[in-house]
């Protein structure tokens, strides 16, 4: 089945090319069906990249997404054009009175700062609250979840003693989760950050059970029971050149970096990338639409129960 996103957005001529099934607003106007409605909220600069990734995982499931694009408004992007921001996303305050089937936030590159002093703070906690009544399941991923996890449960964020980066092996903690239906035994998740949360401390919350983890790259997926809300600390959602232009970006800049793990044939930047985690990101947010979203969510949303 296909997404349903904005005729114009610059996702569907990419998608399209890739034969993934993508339904246009108007074509989708003469279909009677009601498709998951789906709320993205994009913290990241280069949001066009991130919403094309996010709608190409999606798009790849047998359910009909309707995928709607938020920003905030209490912080000014440098990097995405003003103009795709006023044609293809929403703020806040436009979509408050509705209801969704499920929500994504996605990560942001301010994790070196305290959560209080990112600029958009305050707007996202307003979005967090809201969203437990208005939304049947949340998805955040990395610093999302990070935030997620600070704002629901008080569980702090610590600093790694250098940057994870790299695509790592993961094993499930918690197997019997439909999230992880399907999933090879040992599988591969990218990650690119420098910050994580300990496994003692969302241990100590009553109610958050582990799902998966890494030996190296520790705590995963995290779930609340029931799966209203789930912390997705990796990227599932990452093509295969992401984290190839994370590091010529990088070093073109200066800063000083190891070589992604696990992703260059022979650790060398200059062959091409192995893909080896592409699989299990689709069934990741095939089952979370399947599972936690489609199969649970009220056909009249006005009839959500608020997550706890």
């Amino acid at each position: 089945m296909p997404i349903k996103i904005p005729n114009d957005l610059p996702a569907v001529q990419i998608l399209a090319q890739e034969n993934i099934f993508v339904m246009t607003e108007t074509r989708a106007m003469t279909q009677d069906i009601r498709p998951l409605r789906i709320l993205l909220l994009n913290l990241m600069p280069k949001k066009i990249e991130t919403e094309t990734q996010l709608s190409r995982i999606l798009g790849n499931t047998p359910l009909q997404i309707e995928l709607t694009l938020i920003r905030t408004t209490t912080h000014v992007s440098q990097n995405t054009a003003e103009e795709h921001l006023l044609a293809f996303y929403k703020t806040f305050a436009d979509v408050k009175d509705e209801s969704f089937d499920g929500m994504i936030i996605t990560g942001a590159p301010v994790e070196l700062l305290d959560f209080e002093k990112v600029d958009y703070w305050d707007e996202l906690c307003e979005i967090m609250e809201w969203s437990k009544d208005h939304v049947h399941s949340m998805l955040h991923i990395c610093w999302g979840a990070q935030a997620g996890l600070y704002y629901h449960y008080g569980i702090k964020k610590r600093m790694l003693p250098q940057k994870l980066f790299g695509v790592f092996p993961h094993k499930a903690d918690y197997a019997q989760s439909m999230l992880l239906r399907g999933f090879d035994d040992t599988f591969y998740v990218p990650h690119s950050r420098y910050t994580y949360v300990d496994r003692k401390d969302i241990e100590s919350i009553d109610g958050l059970k582990i799902l998966a983890s890494s030996p190296e790259a520790g705590v995963h997926i995290v779930s609340t029971a029931g799966g209203r809300q789930f912390f997705i600390m990796g990227h599932a959602e990452y093509d295969a050149l992401t984290l190839d232009a994370e590091y010529r970006r990088d070093i073109n800049s200066g800063v000083k970096i190891d070589v992604p793990k696990n992703y260059y044939p022979d650790n060398d930047p200059s062959k091409e990338p192995i893909v080896s985690w592409r699989s299990h990101g689709n069934l990741l947010y095939t089952n979370w639409l399947n599972y936690f979203v489609y199969q649970s969510t009220p056909y009249d949303l006005k009839t959500l129960k608020k997550i706890d």
